[in-house]
């Protein structure tokens, strides 16, 4: 699913495919991903319209016009790709924009789980408006006091768009891992180390994650283990667990992660 790296890199093609471009064109090929507009009311708002430079809030994308905001959210499979208007469409090419004459913005998605709004810059707050502050701009004492007066598991705060925003499966379990901390460690029982280790965890992850583009399979990160069919731990060589946690499965270590939280004086440095 595309969590908050790989939406900071949709929101850098459009970026580079799209800002400051006229929009000459818009090609709903499967209305399916527009939710609240028709097809013939989008192409109408966008056409003629120039990309502003694009925003990124948590999971979503805002494609900023001279007019209105195209809101964009990639659910599991969502892609935005820039191509020429001659190279093939792929079969799951869902809305093709043809901007500055030269180019094409592409909203690719194979499951359509979520997809494409159309709003007035009046309407963008309200219509995301429940999010939390997204999570790369948040700092310590900010994610403090997100998690003030929090019941339930840390994973389960950690993906709760409403507590902060552009954190999904992935990146609660790695950063999770990182931190040494069980993922349905209460966070009402979280110390201020752990709360400390657990920001500073969640801010490098980010930041690595989001030079990568994606949150990178690699074999030093707990996500590179993923789909093995035994993995172990690349900290400790402990075999990994799966469970069911906060709806999610959940993969962790119970050496590096045991259920009272983790050592704050012997934890490793963080991967990569």
């Amino acid at each position: 699913m595309p969590e908050l790296p790989d939406v900071e890199a949709f929101r850098a093609v459009l970026d580079d495919c799209a800002r400051g471009a006229l929009v000459d064109r818009v090609e709903v090929r499967d209305a399916g991903v527009l939710h609240g507009v028709s097809a013939q009311r989008f192409r109408r708002e966008l056409e003629g319209r120039r990309f502003a430079e694009p925003e990124r809030r948590g999971k979503w994308l805002l494609g900023r016009t001279d007019g209105p905001t195209v809101l964009l959210h990639f659910g599991m499979t969502g892609e935005l790709h820039c191509a020429a208007p001659d190279d093939a469409l792929a079969p799951h090419d869902r809305v093709v924009f043809t901007v500055g004459g030269d180019r094409q913005l592409r909203y690719r998605d194979q499951r359509k789980l979520k997809g494409l709004w159309l709003a007035d810059r009046a309407d963008v707050d309200r219509m995301i408006g429940e999010q939390g502050p997204d999570a790369l701009g948040l700092d310590r004492a900010g994610f403090e006091a997100r998690l003030a007066g929090r019941r339930g598991g840390v994973k389960s705060a950690l993906t709760n768009q409403s507590v902060v925003a552009g954190l999904g499966n992935l990146l609660a379990d790695e950063i999770l891992w990182r931190a040494h901390l069980h993922p349905a460690l209460a966070v009402r029982e979280l110390t201020v180390a752990e709360r400390v280790r657990l920001h500073t965890e969640l801010t490098r992850t980010l930041n690595s994650a989001v030079r990568a583009g994606r949150v990178p399979p690699r074999a030093s990160w707990l996500t590179g283990h993923r789909e093995e069919t035994d993995p172990v731990c690349p900290r400790c060589g402990t075999p990994l667990r799966w469970d069911r946690m906060a709806g999610r499965g959940t993969l962790w270590c119970p050496r590096c992660q045991p259920p009272g939280g983790g050592p704050s004086q012997s934890a490793a440095p963080s991967p990569p």
